[in-house]
Formats: C-alpha cells, sequence, structure tokens
C-alpha cells in the first residue's frame, strides 16, 4: 500500500540514491501539476518527500509546496536551514548545514575508500548519514578486503562517538543494529515518484532513464503493472535474508539482472559485509558496556551472497 510521493520538481533536481542525473537543461514541473500532485498525496494520506534542483525556485512555487506537510531533499550548494535531508556530491560542504539534520553522502567506491577521515567528520556532525556507492555494478571480489577495513575504519569512529555519548546513524551500520526485520527502498510498493513532465514513475531513477517507462499520469492515476513484484514477499531470496538495512534496489535489480525482485551478487555481497561490520560494531559496543538491551545478538555466517547457499542444497 502507497505511503509516500516522491516530487521531483525539475530535471535537474538533485540525486539522493544510486541513479545520476544526465540533463543540464531545467525543466521545472508545471505550477498546476505541482499542485495536482499534492491533491493526490492529500487524498491518498501520503507522506510527501520534495526533491530540489540546483537553482533557487520562484516564490509560487514555494507558496504551493507549503500548503501541505512535507519533506525538503536538497543539494547542498542551495539548501536552507529549514532543509531536512542535504545531499553532497564531492568533499566540499558548508559544515553549519549539518548540525542536526539527514546527510546523502553519494560517491564511487574508489572515492569513499580514499576519503575515510571526510566520512569520519560527517558523521560526527550530522544526525544521520546515507552514504550512496554510485557504482555498485563495478564491485568486484576484489574490492572486499578493502571495502571491509574502510567499513571497520568507521565502526571505530561510531564506536568512540556513542562511547562519548552522541549517536549519530550511519545507514551502512547502525541500521542493521537498530532493526529486526527488512526495511528497504519501498519504491513501487510504498513509495512513487511524479516527475516534472506530471507522470507517474517508480522512482525517479526509472523516468532518467526513460520517461516513457511511467505508471500512470495525473490525467488517470496510478496503474503499477505487476505490482506484486515490487513486495518483499514476491522477493524469494530478499524475504529469508537477514541483511535487513539493505536498501534491495528495484532499478538497480532490473538494470543488473532484468528483473525487480532479484538483486545482484554485487549488491548481496555489500550488503553482507555491511552487516558483518554491525555484527563486530555491536559487539565492540557491547563490550563497554549495555548498549541496545532489546535488540538480539547478530548471528555469524558463512556466506556473503545469499545464492551461495541455495547452490550448496
Amino acid at each position: 500500500m502507497l505511503q509516500y510521493m516522491i516530487i521531483v520538481l525539475d530535471d535537474t533536481s538533485t540525486s539522493f540514491c544510486h541513479y545520476d542525473v544526465p540533463r543540464c537543461e531545467r525543466r521545472l514541473i508545471a505550477l498546476d501539476d505541482l499542485r495536482r500532485a499534492i491533491r493526490v498525496a492529500m487524498i491518498e494520506n501520503l507522506t510527501v518527500q520534495v526533491v530540489y534542483p540546483y537553482y533557487d525556485l520562484p516564490q509560487e512555487y514555494k507558496d504551493v509546496i507549503e500548503t501541505i506537510d512535507h519533506s525538503d531533499i536538497m543539494p547542498v550548494s542551495t539548501a536552507t536551514p529549514g532543509a531536512q535531508v542535504v545531499t553532497v556530491d564531492g568533499w566540499q560542504w558548508k559544515a553549519v548545514l549539518w548540525k542536526g539534520r539527514v546527510a546523502v553522502l553519494r560517491a564511487p567506491l574508489e572515492e569513499l575508500l580514499g576519503h575515510a577521515q571526510q566520512v569520519s567528520d560527517l558523521l560526527a556532525n550530522v544526525q544521520r548519514l546515507n552514504v550512496v556507492i554510485t557504482d555498485v555494478e563495478r564491485f568486484t571480489d576484489a574490492d572486499q578486503e578493502r571495502y571491509s577495513i574502510w567499513l571497520a575504519q568507521l565502526g571505530e569512529e561510531l564506536e568512540r562517538l556513542y562511547v562519548n555519548g552522541k549517536s549519530p546513524q550511519l545507514n551502512l551500520l547502525t541500521d542493521r543494529m537498530m532493526l529486526t526485520a527488512m526495511n528497504n527502498c519501498g519504491a513501487g510498493d510504498t513509495c512513487i515518484t511524479v516527475a516534472p513532465n506530471g507522470r507517474f514513475y517508480i522512482c525517479p531513477a526509472f523516468y532518467y532513464d526513460d520517461p516513457d517507462d511511467c505508471v500512470g499520469d495525473l490525467d488517470h492515476g496510478i496503474a503499477v503493472a505487476n505490482k506484486q513484484l515490487y513486495r518483499l514477499d514476491h522477493a524469494p531470496i530478499c524475504r529469508r535474508c537477514d541483511a535487513w538495512h539493505c536498501r534491495r534496489c528495484v532499478w538497480l535489480n532490473r538494470r543488473m539482472t532484468l528483473e525487480v525482485n532479484t538483486p545482484s551478487h554485487e549488491q548481496c555481497v555489500m550488503a553482507h559485509l555491511e552487516r558483518n561490520a554491525a555484527r563486530n560494531l555491536l559487539a565492540s559496543i557491547r563490550s563497554k558496556g549495555t548498549f541496545l538491551p532489546d535488540k538480539p545478538e547478530i548471528k555469524e555466517i558463512d556466506y556473503l551472497d545469499p545464492f551461495e547457499k541455495l547452490q550448496e542444497k
């Protein structure tokens, strides 16, 4: 059942996930389409997230957006103090914007591995940091050790912060410690996107890949074909997995395996390396005192890709 609506205001709106924004020409959603999208959200009782471009909006757009409760997702270069989520591409940012906010840091794996200290600095200054690796498809088995070491470095910083009374969240590590079930993206199931052309999409990535790959429009409503495939109960591998923090990105799934409910080897391996690092972090923090006493221990496993276990049977 739908719970969220993402409104992408412009073709140049910032990305907050795995997809890139390939367009450089502005295309602002029609003001009437924005009003109609908000009306749909009100009728369906959907929580609205508004994704902003790299320029200041006309005042009439700001006024319409303020007619509904919403969260603002803004690029760091133009983010206002009221932005709930601030996105970063690269390593230059305004530190004053981070206090008490959610930051989304997008970067290729190689850049992240080379900027462990900068990521640690962000952890010390935000409420929550979502790290998004933008080239998952390039991850190889040869990267596993380096990625594990990098995760361990971040784990050490998180442990230091927690011991000193702070409690920042990092999607790659702390989410798994706190979850008790799968908590994935929800695109196509609990979340739908309205693009600048007034059409509905599974998520913004589907729009940027192919504007004709829509699932309805503001004139005729939402019509997701084979909607059950976007649900966890129709993902035979994922529903039995305990890497509960995994995004289970349906766009990456389709791009890399041609099936929206089947993850790639790369996604699974990375998620399980993160799971194992979260296991080590939880045990290390608990060795210094009581921590998350209502959460069970994360069990040790002997695989990184659930498909490996299926092949053994």
